[in-house]
């Protein structure tokens, strides 16, 4: 019995960690990473700023998905974020991806 809910731990870590390789893999395929890191300002704030500015803010997936899609300036300087060509599902996995960052 052990051994099945060793199993089934590493089965949903494995889900996990393929799950958000995924969504990194989504953000580097649509250019993303040319502006943004994970961990450090680039041209853009790093995905655990965005994490951290909006936890809690239970519209943010929405309100961020739009911007991803639309483009947007001044939230975090002068530099604009251009509009990406993303679907709004796109959008919204990517923003749901940056959000789970710690």
């Amino acid at each position: 019995m052990k051994a099945v809910q060793i199993a089934l731990l590493l089965a949903a870590g494995l889900g996990v960690s393929s799950h958000t390789l995924a969504d990194e893999a989504l953000a580097k395929a649509k250019n993303c990473m040319s502006c943004h890191t994970v961990d450090k300002k680039l041209v853009g704030p790093s995905y655990k700023e965005v994490a951290a500015k909006y936890k809690g803010d239970a519209g943010a997936v929405d309100k961020l998905a739009a911007k991803v899609k639309a483009g947007g300036k001044g939230t975090w300087g002068e530099i604009p974020m251009p509009p990406n060509n993303v679907t709004p599902e796109e959008a919204k996995k990517l923003v749901t991806w940056i959000l789970s960052l710690k």
